[in-house]
């Protein structure tokens, strides 16, 4: 008789709005097409893994699971683990001096007879995904690894469109639809929307390009000072663009002397560059996390870019305001429901298979169905592509070039 499959689930890294909603499909998915099947859940991602920490799905979870598309988070919690960082991961206390991480999860996984493990994160998290499978197979270990790619960065080579994204960047949106009306309350205000984006300026422009098709569809006081012109936005910066302070300062200065008010939309990793300079310059340490990334918590780019706009404006006051936190932890909207439902559904079919890498649309096969996308293809740090048209007409549309 064979053997009845075990799965696993985990979710990791930062949340975002498709986490919840793809365990709800995967657990639903798998009761359809393999009903007597367990499902399992490790407890904040891999550390959980490594500490043996799970929780079973039961059969009324499993007749309950899509009722998790309506909520946002993770309902098994998330962390942020590097199974290669053995350094790390003593540290905190994950693994005994010695211990190789990748084999005290895999024996975890064993010790679970788990046989098919479903990794939900973004580039980091399904980097080490590939970084386990590989173990798994160079040791003997017998077990499909199925990644689902979740990230608002939109940011995982080389998939075309991650899971959460485009949720954020409405959330965002709705979010600057509330603090934009803070030009109100000051003249002469300076108003800095930062955006999450690290590496990647995708979600502070799809942001900025749905908050502006909301405004747009708004009515004005006609014959008024009060128009659109002064809820819109009026610089949009994203790390993949050059940004000459000189200039956009003459420009903006402008924008202020007319409206009494400017507005700006910022990536977060818009300038770390030269913020980072700058510190090491001064001699303090750039911190980084177990991924080898700035912290960008730590370095506060809108501050930054505060500091170098507010005497050239001849602001009165300066707003920094943070819409990431609102963003990420949002249920997923209809256009990601329908992406994340279908992905799980190859999840699952891939994991039946014994399939094992990341399940997406293949950005290097375009036009083409689901695909599961092999491990060593992913990676992170995809760059927007700012010369799209969209994009280019928004700059336009704003006056920036």
């Amino acid at each position: 008789m064979a053997q009845q499959p075990k799965i696993a689930l985990l979710t990791a890294g930062g949340i975002a709005p498709c986490l919840s909603a793809a365990v709800g499909y995967l657990i639903a998915g798998y009761s359809q097409t393999a009903p007597e099947a367990e499902i399992i859940g490790y407890r904040n991602g891999y550390m959980g893994l490594l500490q043996g920490h799970s929780v079973e799905i039961t059969a009324q979870a499993r007749k309950d699971a899509l009722t998790l598309i309506e909520h946002g988070g993770s309902p098994f919690g998330n962390s942020r683990v590097k199974l290669t960082n053995m350094a790390d991961c003593v540290k905190r206390g994950l693994v005994q001096q010695g211990q190789n991480p990748l084999h005290v999860a895999a024996e975890q996984l064993v010790r679970d007879s788990v046989t098919i493990l479903h990794t939900i994160g973004g580039d980091d998290t399904n980097i080490t995904a590939a970084d386990l499978a590989a173990y798994l197979d160079d040791n003997g270990y017998r077990l499909t690894v199925v990644g689902l790619p979740k990230t608002i960065d939109n940011d995982v080579v080389p998939i075309v469109q991650t899971l959460g994204a485009v949720s954020a960047a409405e959330q965002g949106a709705l979010f600057w639809e509330n603090a934009v009306n803070e030009q109100s309350a000051s003249p002469r205000i300076l108003l800095i929307h930062e955006v999450m984006g690290r590496d990647c300026g995708w979600l502070c422009a799809a942001t900025a390009a749905e908050y502006r098709k909301r405004l747009k569809s708004q009515k004005f006081l006609v014959d008024a000072d009060y128009s659109m012109d002064l809820l819109d936005i009026d610089a949009v910066y994203v790390p993949e663009g050059p940004i000459d302070l000189d200039a956009e300062a003459q420009r903006l200065r402008a924008a202020m002397d007319r409206k009494d008010c400017v507005s700006i939309f910022l990536s977060e990793g818009a300038g770390v560059g030269d913020i980072m300079a700058e510190m090491q310059a001064r001699g303090e340490e750039v911190q980084r996390d177990a991924f080898g990334h700035v912290r960008i918590d730590t370095i506060n780019p809108g501050q930054w870019f505060a500091g170098q706009f507010a005497q050239r404006l001849g602001a009165e006051k300066v707003l920094v305001q943070k819409s990431g936190y609102f963003a990420r932890s949002a249920k997923a909207n209809a256009e990601d429901l329908a992406l994340i439902e279908a992905m799980c559904a190859h999840a699952v079919e891939s994991g039946l298979a014994g399939v094992s890498g990341v399940a997406g649309h293949d950005e290097g096969m375009r036009g083409t169905p689901l695909r599961t996308i092999e491990f060593p293809r992913i990676r992170g740090g995809k760059a927007f592509d700012t010369s799209q048209d969209w994009f280019q007409q928004l700059l336009g549309e704003i006056g920036q070039i």
